[in-house]
């Protein structure tokens, strides 16, 4: 695997950290790709996680962006062997891919501390992320792949749109538009916190004290993955109702004991 990228994966009770550190400038590389998945599978495999951090371990920098050399490397051999592409012949995933949609669809609840700059594959890496939570800075955030002739291609033409709206996502991808963490929290696609790493552990042990068969569902049904959402809710709202956890908390709701703002216990 080329590159010297990597994604250490630590465990802290039921939160997991992974930090990416050693691409070229900050980028993702092969082996940090690579890594990224194997991280992400094993926290998925891992049923006393609750919650899982990506942060940057180099000072300023989430994910830069993907190593472009590589990119180039891999058109110019694409085009070496004559090969075209069209959407009726689908690209399979690469690792990127895979880690991006076990993240989307999985059980544990993802949340991107962006202390540093993430453009192109950084940025959707942290778009595909359930949190997001970004520290103020010199930093710049955003899918600018235009400038290079490309279109992001590791999901952040669906996740944009989905989370910002189909307006600001066309402004940013059409005019390759990066945004300031100030601006990155104004257009809702961020938590602001002074400390991004700090705050993210905060809200992630706070996750871990959640119910986690209701952060499963709220988190399946929010994404969209079902097809009859509607109908899919319902079962899902039942299928808690019964469940231990909510018929404890229910109980001491009606006993006097809680609030329904209050944290569970």
């Amino acid at each position: 695997m080329n590159g010297s990228g990597r994604a250490d994966l630590t465990r802290d009770g039921a939160v997991a950290t992974i930090r990416f550190s050693g691409g070229p400038g900050g980028c993702m590389d092969e082996a940090m790709e690579a890594a990224l998945l194997e991280a992400v599978k094993a926290v998925e495999e891992d049923y006393a996680l609750r919650a899982c951090i990506l942060a940057g371990a180099d000072p300023g920098v989430f994910i830069r962006h993907y190593d472009v050399a590589t990119l180039h490397a891999r058109a110019a051999a694409m085009r070496a062997r004559g090969m075209t592409f069209s959407e009726a012949r689908p690209v399979r995933e690469s690792p990127i891919h895979e880690a991006m949609r076990r993240m989307e669809e999985g059980r544990v609840v993802w949340l991107a501390a962006l202390n540093g700059t993430a453009m192109g594959g950084g940025f959707e890496l942290a778009l595909a992320c359930d949190l997001r939570i970004v520290a103020p800075g010199p930093y710049r955030f955003g899918l600018p792949e235009i400038n290079l002739g490309l279109l992001p291609g590791a999901g952040g033409t669906i996740r944009l749109p989905r989370l910002a709206g189909e307006a600001k996502a066309l402004e940013m991808t059409l005019l390759g538009r990066t945004l300031s963490p100030e601006e990155l929290a104004a257009a809702g696609l961020a938590i602001l916190a002074e400390d991004a790493g700090a705050e993210a552990r905060t809200l992630a042990r706070r996750l871990a004290g959640k119910p986690p068969r209701a952060l499963a569902h709220i988190k399946r049904l929010v994404r969209g993955l079902p097809e009859d959402r509607p109908g899919t809710e319902r079962a899902l709202f039942c299928d808690l109702m019964v469940s231990d956890d909510a018929f404890r908390l229910m109980g001491e709701w009606a006993q006097g004991r809680r609030g329904i703002e209050d944290e569970p216990g």
